[in-house]
């Protein structure tokens, strides 16, 4: 089976960190993952790597998440990488508006780590364990 990469793009380290930690200790299969700090970077990231999913923080500098996944689903190129927006944008309307802007599914902060291992199995096909 081929190595999944994934692409966590937040603008905080230190959620940057805890996903990558939360990925490599609670959610099954070896992943390549590669990290992003912004939305434009975001956009630059997908193009190249091509990931098997992007983890994607909403509220970021120079393009914000809603606008880098709009971005991607409107490019044929990236438009098949499933996007899940990750955020304290917990109120309601806000999955719908994540949702609304192209993003496949939606995780809110602080990820719970059982989530996280459903969300990333729904996606890039890994069963899930208990």
């Amino acid at each position: 089976m081929k190595e999944s990469t994934i692409l966590v793009v937040d603008d905080e380290e230190m959620n940057r960190n805890l996903l990558v930690q939360m990925l490599t200790c609670f959610v099954p299969g070896t992943f390549r993952i590669v990290e992003g700090v912004d939305g434009v970077e975001a956009v630059e990231i997908a193009r190249r790597e091509r990931p098997d999913l992007i983890l994607l923080d909403l509220s970021l500098p120079k393009k914000d998440g809603w606008s880098a996944a709009r971005e991607m689903k409107d490019d044929a190129a990236t438009r098949g990488i499933p996007v899940v927006a990750v955020s304290a944008h917990t109120m309601i309307g806000d999955r719908e508006s994540a949702l609304a802007s192209g993003c496949d599914d939606f995780l809110s902060k602080p990820i719970d780590k059982d989530e996280l291992r459903r969300v990333v199995g729904r996606w890039i096909g890994r069963p899930e364990r208990a």
